[in-house]
């Protein structure tokens, strides 16, 4: 099946998707804690690149990707004063801010992967970086607006990033496309993490009996 465009495109806009559901969900978060217009757009900055900032500097890939692309910068800008402009302090965030980290979780989980894979890193460390590009950003944000990190809590966050990273590297390794391997890790990390949120899923956590 022929795309209308590369996979070097679809990286991209995929990359674009993250970045603006990340820089909805910092902006609600700040909206909510009464941060000022430079506050909301410096904590949707955090959250949109703070994740694959981390994975540039552990992969050792320079420049990073924000400092050669400015549009990046430019998209998290307009996105959080466009959500200052439509959202209000008094809403619930709840789900708002639940939606678009899913979305940031599932594109940024992709994202990381595969340029880790393209460092030609382990399978394992490839997992680590998607882990961490999708989460990192989101763990900057709340610990700035002094909140405890959704995904260091029972919520699935990071189970769904590996589940989707996993079923990615086994599609690779038989060969098929890249546009179906990312769509069905997209669509597997999303909604895991969905399903986890209408169905209030939570993840055991160990407690050893005195």
């Amino acid at each position: 099946m022929n795309l209308p465009f590369s996979p070097e495109q679809m990286i991209y806009l995929l990359d674009m998707v993250g970045i603006i559901a990340c820089a909805i969900a910092g902006t609600t978060l700040a909206l909510y804690k009464r941060f000022d217009l430079f506050g909301c757009i410096l904590v949707s900055m955090v959250n949109a690149i703070g994740g694959g900032t981390l994975r540039d500097v552990m992969l050792d890939r320079h420049p990073l990707f924000w400092m050669t692309d400015l549009s990046y910068v430019v998209v998290i800008t307009l996105t959080s004063i466009l959500g200052q402009m439509f959202f209000h302090r008094h809403q619930r965030i709840d789900g708002i801010l639940k939606l678009f980290d899913a979305i940031g979780l599932a594109a940024f989980s992709v994202i990381g992967l595969t340029v880790a894979l393209s460092f030609d890193a382990h399978p394992i460390i490839a997992i680590l970086m998607a882990v961490m590009t999708s989460i990192a950003g989101g763990i900057m944000r709340d610990m700035i607006c002094n909140e405890i990190p959704l995904v260091l809590q029972k919520e699935i966050y990071i189970s769904a990033s590996i589940a989707g990273s996993v079923l990615y590297l086994i599609l690779l390794h038989f060969g098929v496309a890249d546009w179906v391997r990312e769509t069905v890790a997209l669509m597997t990390i999303f909604g895991i993490r969905m399903l986890a949120v209408k169905f209030d899923w939570h993840l055991p956590s160990i407690q050893l009996r005195r």
